[in-house]
Formats: structure tokens, C-alpha cells, sequence
């Protein structure tokens, strides 16, 4: 079965808030079997205008990463995030 990933890109305003944000996704990345793979602010920036950090979390499958992305707990988490950053974020199945 293909993997789940979740992509971002994540421009971040108020560092307070994104670091509550952090502390509030880390446990429930984890509830839902997901590892963090990139999660570094210094990108090489090559082309486009994918700007800040970058995150790719991995998860089982794109169900898992969907279930995670609408469960409560990561709900609230982007409800601080939103506060606190820009962000363009997908969720992609990988290829089997």
C-alpha cells in the first residue's frame, strides 16, 4: 500500500504561536503513526514561491494522513497555527 504524506510550506509570523502549534501537532502526528521527514527552515530555494519552513510527514497511507488532518486534536492545533503563519499544505499518496 502507497504512503500518505503530508506537505507544507509554512511562512510564520508569531513565533510564540507556531511553537504552541508545535507542542499541540507533535502528539497527534504520533496518535496517527506519522514521522516528521523534513521539517528544516533552511531551504535552498531554488524556484517558485514556496517561501519558510518546509514539512513532510510521512503516515501508512493517505487515509492515515487524512485521518489525522481531520481529527480533533490536529484540528485545534491548526486553529493556533492559523494565528500564527501562512501555509500552503497538501496531503499526496506516494507511489507504490
Amino acid at each position: 500500500m502507497p504512503k500518505g504524506y503530508l506537505v507544507a510550506h509554512i511562512r510564520v509570523h508569531d513565533t510564540e504561536k507556531f511553537a504552541e502549534f508545535r507542542r499541540m501537532a507533535t502528539p497527534a502526528i504520533a496518535d496517527y503513526g506519522g514521522r516528521v521527514l523534513v521539517g528544516n527552515p533552511e531551504i535552498d530555494h531554488r524556484e517558485g514561491g514556496a517561501r519558510g519552513v518546509s514539512i513532510v510527514i510521512e503516515f501508512d497511507s493517505l487515509a492515515q494522513a487524512r485521518g489525522f488532518y481531520e481529527s480533533d486534536a490536529y484540528t485545534a492545533a491548526r486553529a493556533v497555527r492559523e494565528q500564527a503563519a501562512e501555509t500552503d499544505l497538501i496531503l499526496v499518496e506516494g507511489i507504490s
